[in-house]
């Protein structure tokens, strides 16, 4: 099969053909150096500041500029404002951070962005003059769907939204669900791809369905998208929290490494890439490197993962967890029960570190593997890069007996993972106060373990489970998923966020943006020396 493909090296696949297509008309257009200046110094204190705030969040490096200005837009309009006043402070604290470029935003889209802000405002208005279901937390959403707006109108690199599409059509039909229509289907491959390649956030997820059910919000469509939103928000909710939409997610994480691979030399050729690949050693060549490049990049990616980790828990989770174990000790013993305090602050970041000296990067042969996925992905219309994915909304009612068994099974595994850890906490006399504590950070760095390690294997084809698989997944799949709801629902109520946020950030972007008019004033009075 392999030998064919590479003798007819120059017949790719319609869909590879329209990609590499794609690639060659969209050239990434130089920054425009025309735009907003803005200080050095300014700017090199605000990007130590973005970087510590985004510590708090733990979100993926893909949506940390859409979540800055999600934030910025919250700060800037609590209390009232329009376009035209919050669009130049929006975009100038934005390069202060180093979102963007020095100088890459015009005095055009500034204008442009003071616009789509008047457009959300009048949308926001309009929704809550028809007062749809209580339900809906309108000012949220708002902000999430403007920020992205924003975000993907700026973003002027256009490879991820083509990539994306690619991938979803490939493995589109590799996934059925028997008891639910095609349309719900793609719309969870489309969900699930953008997750897992593009990293889309819950705001992003939202956006894009949103426009896939109303389209482009315009000035001539408001009132239309505002009076049929409640019946379009309520389907849109529904795939977001779909029922298969996990298992959807990990089958396309699985057939990543390929698409990634293929990726970094899509944007490495762009223009030579259509040549490169019609000569099957050179292309080889090119797999080959950009495999290992990024095989090299999954230490510091590992490493970096770990610091992020420790400081979002200090910071969001440590005080308050520890000031409630410090307060029951003191009321109920008597005193602070200091073994179990050290134990609770150290055993969770050397599980973490423990953990990542067993991830282990990816060797030649899976980069063969993944060479073999490329050539059949380029050259096969419908490439079979795995068994397709067969699901059930509703339960197999052929099999209730085996549901039942299995739903116990689940149970079981939850009670004895837990009850381990606290018959050990009890052994090592833990209060009730410590043993929570304990366990809120073991599920919570189980989770982010877990996810760390996802990461660490996002290039690696796996030919087979490993024999101890299904042994961890019994003990720490309960706690990797209570450690999941810790941490998804505990950040939605983080008090730090709230102070940094509205306490802390209004005054330091005051005072940069006095320091910034003083250099400039400084300036001014430099050249008049001549």
């Amino acid at each position: 099969m392999l030998e064919k493909i590479n003798m007819e090296s120059a017949n790719l696949s319609r869909l590879s053909n329209l990609l590499i297509a794609s690639f060659e008309r969209e050239e990434i257009k130089n920054q425009t150096k025309t735009g907003i200046n803005v200080n050095r110094f300014v700017s090199e204190i605000a990007t130590w500041y973005e970087k510590f705030r985004n510590a708090m969040d733990y979100r993926d490096e893909e949506v940390v500029r859409r979540a800055a200005i999600e934030r910025i837009l919250k700060r800037r309009l609590l209390f009232g404002g329009n376009g035209e006043k919050i669009a130049s402070p929006l975009m100038r604290e934005l390069l202060w951070a180093r979102y963007f470029p020095e100088a890459s935003i015009s005095d055009d889209e500034i204008g442009k962005v003071g616009k789509i802000i008047d457009l959300y405002l009048e949308f926001r208005e309009q929704l809550l003059v028809r007062k749809p279901d209580v339900r809906i937390k309108i000012d949220s959403l708002i902000y999430q769907l403007l920020s992205s707006h924003l975000e993907i109108m700026l973003n002027k690199n256009k490879d991820v939204e083509l990539i994306s599409n690619y991938i979803f059509h490939l493995l589109r039909e590799s996934i059925l669900i028997k008891d639910d229509s095609e349309e719900t289907r793609d719309i969870q491959v489309f969900i699930a791809v953008r997750k897992a390649f593009a990293k889309d956030d819950i705001a992003f997820l939202r956006f894009h369905l949103f426009e896939q059910y109303f389209g482009k919000v315009t000035e001539g469509n408001i009132h239309a998208v505002a009076h049929d939103f409640t019946k379009g928000y309520n389907e849109l909710e529904r795939q977001i929290s779909y029922p298969l939409r996990n298992r959807i997610s990990s089958y396309v994480k699985r057939q990543l490494p390929p698409f990634l691979i293929f990726a970094e030399v899509l944007r490495k050729e762009r223009g030579n890439i259509r040549a490169l690949v019609s000569n099957t050693t050179e292309f080889q060549n090119s797999i080959f490197a950009a495999a290992q490049a990024r095989y090299k990049t999954i230490s510091s990616k590992v490493r970096t993962a770990i610091v992020r980790s420790v400081i979002f828990i200090l910071l969001s989770k440590f005080l308050f967890a520890f000031s409630i174990e410090a307060t029951y000790d003191n009321i109920v013993l008597g005193h602070i029960a200091w073994n179990s305090l050290v134990v609770n602050i150290i055993a969770p970041p050397l599980l973490m570190v423990i953990a990542s000296l067993f991830i282990r990067t990816p060797d030649n042969n899976n980069t063969k593997r993944i060479y073999d996925k490329v050539m059949g992905i380029l050259f096969v219309d419908k490439p079979e890069l795995d068994r397709p994915l067969i699901l059930n909304l509703k339960p197999d009612k052929r099999n209730p007996i085996l549901n039942f068994i299995f739903t116990i099974l689940w149970l079981g595994a939850f009670i004895l993972s837990f009850g381990l850890i606290i018959y050990a906490l009890q052994k090592l006399k833990f209060s009730p106060a410590s043993q929570g504590v304990f366990i809120f950070f073991m599920a919570i760095i189980s989770f982010l373990t877990y996810r760390i390690s996802q990461t660490a294997n996002s290039y690696t084809i796996q030919v087979r489970q490993s024999f101890l698989s299904p042994v961890l997944d019994f003990f720490f799949m309960p706690i990797i998923n209570v450690g999941r709801r810790f941490t998804e629902g505990l950040s939605q109520i983080n008090i730090f966020i709230y102070v940094f946020d509205y306490l802390i950030e209004t005054p330091f972007k005051e005072i940069f943006g006095f320091l910034e008019k003083w250099f400039f004033f400084l300036q001014t009075k430099r050249e008049e020396m001549g």
